[in-house]
Formats: structure tokens, sequence, C-alpha cells
């Protein structure tokens, strides 16, 4: 058998990266129901997308510093960004559309309303950074019409931010993320996304600089 090149090895460690988020966020789901899946309904369903949604975003900012670090073209990546982000795309779209559903089907109304009943006053803030954070993703969806844009790196940047806005909602309102070693899981999330980040930023920097010369 012929040794995998750097670009089937970057291919691989993605699609590894990818599938070891789902298993944890599902783990992680599934014991704090007891795995009594017999109770399941759309209150304790919503939290799973959510926490598959983050996880995989976040290993799509992994998958491309690591490309990076290997001087790989963005186009090794292709396909597996091409597929895993229809699924993020779902799932960011069923994550607050299951609970809106399910608040208004019980009588709290409509969103914003409805989920600032749920959580209470004092985690509303915590809900209006994750409904920012998710305008701004679902905005970012129109990059097949704008990517050629000038102003299209606000997107970019509004996307980053978007990031660290669900961040801080998953752990104000995150059921699984409270306590117990998930929590740890997600915090590990949260520093090396922000080191993903800034290797990014001092990359485009140095980029904008080496142009101006």
């Amino acid at each position: 058998m012929q040794p995998l090149d750097k670009s089937q090895k970057l291919v691989a460690f993605a699609w590894t990266l990818s599938a070891s988020v789902v298993i944890l966020a599902f783990v992680a789901w599934g014991s704090g129901l007891r795995w009594d899946l017999t109770a399941i309904n759309a209150y304790s369903l919503f939290p799973l997308f959510g926490l598959l949604a983050f996880s995989l975003m976040w290993s799509h900012y992994v998958a491309s510093v690591a490309r990076q670090v290997l001087k790989l073209d963005h186009q090794v990546l292709k396909r597996y960004f091409d597929l895993t982000s229809l699924v993020v795309l779902a799932l960011i779209l069923l994550h607050p559309g299951l609970l809106s559903w399910a608040l208004w089907r019980d009588g709290l109304g409509l969103p914003p309303g409805s989920e600032f009943l749920y959580v209470g006053k004092a985690l509303k803030t915590a809900v209006i950074l994750g409904m920012t954070g998710w305008a701004i993703l679902l905005a970012y969806e129109l990059r097949r019409w704008l990517k050629t844009k000038p102003y299209w790196w606000v997107f970019v940047l509004a996307t980053d931010a978007a990031m660290i806005l669900i961040f801080i909602h998953s752990l104000k309102l995150g059921s699984n993320l409270q306590t117990g070693w998930f929590r740890g899981v997600w915090l590990f999330y949260g520093a090396s996304l922000g080191l993903c980040l800034i290797y990014i930023y001092i990359k485009k920097l140095a980029f904008t600089r080496e142009n101006q010369v």
C-alpha cells in the first residue's frame, strides 16, 4: 500500500476530528439524559443540535489552520468543507428552530419573546448573544454570491466574532455544559479556537504587510 501524502493525511485528519467531536457531543448529550431515549422531546433534543453545530464549526477552524501550517492549497479540503458545511447549516437551523416551535406550541408565543420567557431575565443577554451569532452565521451563507465583493472581509470578521458569541452563549445556557467532563472539553474548544483565530489573523496581517511593501 502506498503511504499517504500530506494532502491525504490532512483530509483523513479533518474527517477523523469531525467524527470524534460528533461522537463526544452525542455521548455528553446522551449521558445527560442517562440514556433514557424514551424521554426525548423537543426540549431535550434541541441542545444536541447546538452541541453538534459548534463542535463541527470548531473542527473547521482546526482543519483550516492545519492546512495553512502544512502550506497546502485550500482545494485539498474543499469536499470536506462542502459536505460538513451543509450539515452545520441544517444544525444551526434546527437548534433554535426546534426550541421556537416547541415554545410556540406550548403557548409562549414567538421568538425572541418566547426564548426570553424560557430562560428568564438573568440569562436574557446569553440568548441575545446566541441570536446575534446565529444571524451572522446565516448571513455567511451568502458567500457564494458575495465572496468576490471588496467588503467580503466584513463577513469573515463577523463570522469569527459570531463563534465567540456562540461559545459564550453555550457556556451560559448549555444544559450539558454547566458541570461534568464535557464542560472541560468545551473549554478546550474555546481556548483552541482562540489560538486558531490568533494564528489566522497574525498570518493575514503579515500577508497584508508583505503586499504593502
